[in-house]
């Protein structure tokens, strides 16, 4: 490797760092002014840590990971920049003397399941959705402010900073503070026209909006690693971290590997977040009323998009045989779904019952048991309730997009780690009626490398990340198979089961 970042070909090598909410991993892209080739040097569990009857993220572990990330890539002949996406509406304090208060709590934390009907009394949801254009979801920031207002004033005290958990990140690494646009667009706090933060609903909560640092746009060079990180990791003085498009569907809009305005995706993981893209914000009655959400994208667009409970559902139901002593695969679990009965047992995988972890096989099977005919016994009839239910709600979502964008949808993109869940892609392209093109599955580290990319100049921007990401990646097409009247009557029992709900 000879100057910073630039590879033996000559190309341009970068770091992203890709938080979920189960794991992390660092990978490395290398551009060599053609094709994109990347390279997992690390992978890490992100495990939550309950204290004291509340649920908090392992700052330091997801510190000490981003390091061990750096190190590696140095051994590796060193990148021009490091880029962090993380998943949304999560935050951490920093006090004066610039030390973090406390590990941030995890979004599924119990302390705003019940606090809406009181906040709404403050700021009316109507109101809400109108300035911000944010689906109305228990865990938004807004509604986290609104319990540390109420309960944690200690904190609030004696904070000079509030950052999202890429800025906060960043910040260990370099000693600077910012707010990326995309991260703090999840949480109902920015103006959606003006994308500002909207000081005057923070107020109103008690909420000192000077808190938060300036916004920033994605690919924004934010500033050298600290010296304590250049020892720490052997990185060199040349290395820089950028902020990348750090909301982590974000980056993975930006890597979805279409040549069309309009198309429609699915980042699938843990979440499915099923969207298209738009140039301005769409806010009205109809879209509160789907509960649809106006999210920042690269390149002053939105993500119009609704969040969707996706494959969490699988992998709490996972972690729960585990701990009864029976661990499955994911593919032994995609062959039982797939032997199963299909379209038995629907859910709304939207329900809030679903939202917190623990015994998720219990509680699915407590639904269908209430709400239909029977219910889900053996791990394949509990997986096959999930895909199926999934697959019907992204027929809804399609629906929806179509009548409020006004867009026809003759493709399903998904990108991210659930086109490795192919039944779940082949009963997707059935229930919708369209082909799903899947790929990548590392979207969102690829688009964090793009962005990276743009801010170093080797990129012009989305249309040229887009092509490199199709030029870069073998994508598989599923064309829709199934009983298509079976489908239709699945989706009129799912429909009857959301409205209900």
């Amino acid at each position: 490797m000879g100057a910073a970042g630039k590879n033996t070909a000559g190309g341009f090598r970068v770091l992203a760092v890709d938080y979920g909410a189960s794991s992390g991993r660092g990978i490395i892209g290398d551009y060599d002014g053609s094709t994109l080739t990347t390279k997992e040097i690390h992978r890490f569990d992100n495990s939550p840590v309950t204290m004291l009857g509340r649920l908090t993220w392992d700052l330091p572990s997801l510190y000490g990971n981003l390091l061990t990330a750096i190190t590696k890539s140095t051994v590796e002949g060193g990148v021009a920049s490091v880029g962090i996406d993380t998943w949304g509406v999560d935050y951490g304090y920093i006090d004066k003397n610039k030390h973090v208060l406390a590990n941030p709590v995890n979004y599924r934390d119990r302390r705003t399941e019940n606090i809406r009907e009181e906040f709404f009394r403050v700021i009316p949801w109507d109101e809400l959705y109108a300035r911000t254009g944010i689906q109305n979801l228990s865990f938004n920031t807004i509604y986290q402010l609104y319990c540390d207002v109420k309960n944690d004033g200690h904190i609030l005290g004696a904070a000079s900073r509030i950052m999202f958990m890429p800025d906060l990140l960043n910040f260990l690494l370099t000693g600077e503070c910012a707010t990326e646009y995309t991260i703090a667009s999840t949480g109902a706090i920015l103006d959606a026209e003006s994308r500002n933060v909207a000081a005057d609903l923070l107020l109103r909560i008690g909420f000192d909006p000077a808190l938060l640092p300036p916004v920033v746009s994605p690919a924004h060079a934010l500033g050298a690693l600290s010296a304590d990180v250049r020892e720490l990791t052997g990185a060199g003085k040349g290395c820089r971290v950028v902020n990348t498009a750090s909301h982590d569907t974000a980056s993975a809009v930006l890597a979805v590997p279409t040549d069309t305005d309009g198309f429609v995706y699915i980042s699938c993981g843990t979440w499915s977040l099923f969207g298209t893209e738009t140039r301005t914000p769409i806010i009205t009655e109809l879209s509160r009323k789907y509960s649809f959400t106006n999210e920042g994208g690269t390149e002053g667009k939105v993500r119009f998009l609704k969040n969707i409970a996706g494959l969490w559902l699988e992998q709490e139901s996972r972690r729960q045989w585990a701990r009864e002593g029976v661990k499955y695969t994911y593919d032994e679990l995609s062959d039982a779904a797939g032997a199963a009965e299909p379209c038995r047992y629907l859910i709304d995988p939207d329900d809030d019952i679903f939202t917190p972890p623990g015994d998720m096989p219990r509680r699915i099977a407590a639904y269908c048991r209430e709400r239909q005919e029977g219910e889900p016994q053996t791990p394949g009839e509990i997986v096959r309730a999930i895909f199926d239910s999934l697959a019907l709600r992204y027929r809804w979502c399609m629906e929806k997009i179509a009548e409020l964008t006004g867009v026809r949808v003759r493709e399903i993109h998904v990108v991210g780690g659930g086109v490795k869940e192919t039944l779940l892609l082949r009963l997707a392209a059935d229930a919708c009626g369209v082909p799903v093109i899947a790929g990548p599955a590392e979207a969102t580290a690829a688009g964090n490398i793009c962005a990276q990319l743009i801010a170093a100049g080797e990129l012009s921007g989305d249309g040229e990340a887009r092509e490199l990401i199709r030029r870069s990646n073998k994508l598989e097409v599923f064309e829709p198979q199934g009983d298509r009247a079976m489908w239709d009557d699945a989706y009129g029992r799912f429909l009857k089961l959301i409205s209900a709900d």
